[in-house]
């Protein structure tokens, strides 16, 4: 699979988990604390194959390098929200308020990837050089889940 495509679907899965987990109320702890989680490892992962393969093999160009460090303080961002919701009772009113920020802020950076990252990355990167990156980012991912399977 190329990457943008595999990064696409990744974006696509986890607004998906939005879907399921914004409307939950606070009374609902359970199917909150499992969406989380969900969300957390889809979100954890794809940050993780973004700044360790993908953004590294378009950050020289010149046509990409600023938006890869956009890129890399979002993804700072979401992970800082991301320990805040995960510290935080799923109970309280804040979480919900904290959870509808972070879908803000991921939201905004899918848009900025798949409207102006992934089409200038077609500029800087070939097609065989699109797919190697697929496949090493679908290895990642995969060795990704086993170890954080291993962990939980």
């Amino acid at each position: 699979m190329n990457a943008i495509e595999l990064l696409k679907e990744d974006h696509k899965k986890v607004s998906g988990i939005f879907e399921k987990l914004e409307p939950t109320t606070e009374r609902a702890e359970k199917t909150r604390e499992e969406l989380f989680a969900e969300l957390k490892m889809n979100l954890d992962i794809h940050a993780h194959i973004e700044e360790t393969i993908f953004y590294p093999a378009i950050k020289q160009a010149a046509a990409t390098h600023d938006i890869v460090l956009e890129g890399f303080e979002e993804h700072h961002v979401i992970k800082t929200l991301l320990g805040e919701l995960e510290a935080q009772p799923v109970g309280s009113e804040e979480w919900g308020a904290k959870l509808k920020v972070l879908k803000e802020n991921v939201e905004h950076h899918v848009e900025e990837e798949e409207g102006e990252m992934f089409p200038k990355s077609r500029e800087v990167l070939s097609k065989e050089q699109i797919e190697q990156l697929g496949a090493q980012m679908e290895a990642e991912k995969q060795n990704q889940k086993k170890q954080m399977g291993a962990a939980g």
